[in-house]
């Protein structure tokens, strides 16, 4: 009995190795035995040889050992995401963006109803639960649009912002298609469009929107051809009247530190134009900036971008890492004089086209936190007053901003939700160069499904929209403007029976206090660990 049981196991092993050719073979034979069904052998010819190929190439074991059978494999690999998406997921369960997120885009850059039935669906009673305090006087007279002024008083030429604007993604990352739609479509609704790290394309200036050229440390677009900072190139582009601010990008939230290479096949005449780099050439993106290496000497870079630009806003992005070094920029602006005109946060939940999974997965500072940290760092030493703050980082609704508004932003930028706009369906493909949409890719068959004007419309469409929601918060909280959220304002549970306002669970600094008092705040080690003329660690370490 046991040798038939274990001749058994052994033939359905067999038969689940190569049932599949054998299936193929007798159909073969089958088709070819029949004038009217050889054109079956169209079908089964090929899967012979790839069969042949299978069981003889030394790549792929499962292809050797399961011959046509283990393609299943790959194929529900490929479709796995969206099987996820489409037929497994719940409305709350999807990442990074779950389906309710997705939707409330697709809907209000549609046109169509954003509502949603029936009460919400999250557990109120769990951690997932945050609200915001509402009045019993909303404030019905409240304005209809805020802009912000980004401008220290060193900024001759300050930029009136909207507060949703077009975060940094580059030409190259998106397609041609993609730029040229979110570029008309912030022209439309009157916000800004961030080129990205990539450079500045003539696709970015296709339809006139506001721009805030990005410069990270390849210099694309402004480099010499030994990857250095080039000021007279510079120059002839910061001017341009469309470039509105400058942004020195120190680090971004979905891989902060980690240079990158385009290989150079990537590595077209439109994107080596738009790069200012040889066609077909490896381009290399160091983690670091050559221009400086001090807190004193990125301020005395950003003084000269701003010089150069004919005295245009100036700022950085970045996510936060290890406090002592925003503390060090600061002091530097105190010691010098120096100031930048903004920060952007971005936070560690922000996304890429391709990062490694362990800088997604384990590297940077949350939004919330560093956000929170940035705001302390510039009221605590004085210098709010001068130097906006803007927030990145899965921003999508008019909530989300409002959250945002009430940690210390000035306005918020967006990158993932505008690609909503523009049709992504969070296929997860966007390094494959395979998007589905036309969004992520520079396949010019794939592009050709994004339509520019049709999507412009539904990107100003969107930011309209969310701005809408944004004043709909503020006037059921009895308020005037976003600005007047405050961490008070907004609430946080800590389990199923205990709630408070953000104000108790982190520490706000009231202005002055790092100068005044900084062993009484929670960044006393961090702040006397600083220094104006070093990024290094100093003595932040605890005993």
């Amino acid at each position: 009995m046991t040798e038939n049981r274990a001749h058994l196991r052994a033939s359905s092993e067999l038969f689940m190795r190569y049932g599949a050719v054998l299936v193929v073979v007798l159909l073969t034979v089958l088709f070819a035995s029949q004038p009217w069904l050889h054109w079956g052998l169209a079908i089964t010819i090929p899967l012979l040889l790839l069969a042949a190929y299978d069981a003889f190439q030394r790549e792929h074991t499962l292809w050797r050992n399961y011959p046509l059978i283990a393609h299943v494999r790959w194929i529900a690999e490929d479709l796995r995401p969206f099987a996820q998406a489409y037929f497994v997921e719940g409305d709350l369960e999807g990442r990074p963006f779950n389906h309710d997120e997705r939707a409330l885009v697709y809907a209000r850059s549609k046109g169509q109803l954003d509502a949603h039935p029936f009460g919400t669906e999250l557990d109120v009673y769990s951690e997932e639960y945050e609200w915001l305090a509402h009045s019993m006087v909303p404030n019905e007279k409240a304005p209809t649009e805020w802009r912000v002024e980004v401008g220290s008083n060193q900024c001759p030429r300050p930029y009136s912002a909207a507060l949703l604007n077009i975060s940094a993604m580059s030409f190259g990352s998106l397609s041609a298609n993609a730029i040229m739609a979110l570029n008309k479509g912030a022209a439309a609704g009157n916000f800004y469009h961030d080129t990205g790290e990539g450079g500045l394309s003539r696709y970015h200036r296709s339809h006139g929107g506001d721009l805030v050229w990005e410069i990270g440390s390849g210099y694309f677009g402004c480099r010499t051809e030994d990857g250095r900072f080039d000021p007279v190139k510079f120059a002839d582009t910061a001017q341009i009247d469309q470039v509105k601010m400058v942004e020195i990008k120190l680090s971004q939230g979905a891989k902060p530190g980690h240079g990158g290479v385009l290989p150079g096949p990537k590595v077209t005449e439109e994107i080596a134009e738009t790069r200012g780099v040889p066609v077909g050439r490896d381009v290399i993106s160091p983690a670091a900036h050559s221009a400086f290496s001090t807190p004193i000497e990125l301020l005395e870079w950003a003084a000269k971008l701003r010089d150069l630009s004919g005295g245009k806003p100036v700022g950085a992005k970045l996510c936060v890492g290890k406090p002592h070094e925003v503390f060090a920029v600061v002091k530097a602006m105190r010691e010098t004089g120096i100031l930048l005109d903004y920060i952007v946060v971005d936070g560690a939940e922000g996304g890429t086209g391709a990062a490694p999974v362990e800088f997604s997965n384990r590297v940077g500072m949350p939004l919330r936190e560093g956000l929170i940290l940035v705001r302390n760092a510039l009221v605590g030493a004085n210098l709010k007053d001068q130097i906006k703050i803007a927030a990145a980082g899965k921003v999508h609704s008019g909530a989300g901003m409002a959250f945002n508004f009430g940690l210390g932003a000035d306005w918020c930028n967006a990158g993932r939700a505008f690609m909503f706009a523009l049709g992504c369906v969070q296929s997860m493909r966007c390094h494959t160069d395979h998007c589905p949409t036309g969004v992520a890719t520079q396949d010019a068959t794939r592009q050709r499904g994004l339509v520019v004007m049709d999507k412009a419309e539904r990107v100003a469409r969107f930011q309209r929209h969310t701005l809408h929601a944004l004043r709909e918060m503020v006037v059921a909280m009895g308020l005037e403007n976003p600005w007047d959220i405050a961490p008070c304002h907004i609430s946080e549970r800590l389990d199923p029976a205990r709630a408070d306002s953000i104000d108790t669970i982190y520490r706000f600094l009231e202005t002055g206090q790092l100068l005044d008092d900084p062993g009484s705040t929670q960044y006393a080690r961090f702040w006397n660990a600083a220094q104006a003329h070093t990024f290094g660690e100093a003595t932040c370490r605890q005993s």
